[in-house]
């Protein structure tokens, strides 16, 4: 029997993921606070969030396979997650202007009847252009950058301010649709 699909998120970028990919589901987002904490690994943070979004919603949906995620910007021990406005936004891109810095998504999968579960993490290290405040200013006029981590989106005029990526192009969208696959064929197995 498949079990029915619930993405703990109100992302519009993983629900896009998801149709892309083909897969049917229902949107159900948390109410999970995400957690901060610099004693834990990027990978851990990430993974206890999700953890913590699908386990809010598996509460109320037991018989469901719930999908949690979350997506931060590390650049080393530096946390960017969503900026709470334009100032801090434009303050984010400017650390991250001409370095490497990796998006980690953690992602858990849960179907709380069954007392199942299978959380991981995917990383791609990102590289942005060296870049001025005025190309900043411009970028973030062309995106709302306050719904996303790290303060902004490769699928909305990345080009201006990436120069590359190594890993997973979806995993910088929201959701490494590559591990997610393989995750949820190893479920129904």
């Amino acid at each position: 029997m498949k079990l029915p699909l619930i993405l703990a998120s109100a992302s519009p970028r993983r629900a896009e993921l998801l149709r892309q990919g083909k897969l049917d589901f229902e949107i159900v987002p948390g109410d999970a606070v995400e957690i901060f904490d610099e004693q834990l690994s990027s990978r851990e943070l990430c993974q206890l969030n999700a953890h913590r979004k699908a386990r809010a919603v598996a509460r109320r949906f037991p018989d469901a396979l719930v999908l949690g995620a979350d997506t931060l910007v590390f650049l080393k021990r530096e946390i960017f997650g969503k900026p709470d406005n334009l100032d801090e936004a434009q303050r984010m891109l400017e650390k991250l202007q001409g370095r490497t810095h990796q998006v980690v998504t953690g992602v858990c999968l849960m179907h709380l009847r069954a007392h199942r579960e299978r959380i991981f993490a995917a990383s791609t290290d990102v590289t942005f252009r060296p870049l001025d405040a005025g190309q900043i200013r411009e970028y973030l006029s062309k995106i709302n950058p306050l719904d996303k981590a790290g303060a902004y989106a490769i699928q909305e005029h990345g080009d201006k301010i990436v120069a590359e990526i190594s890993g997973s192009y979806s995993n910088v969208v929201g959701l490494p649709m590559e591990r997610l696959g393989e995750a949820l064929t190893a479920w129904e197995t």
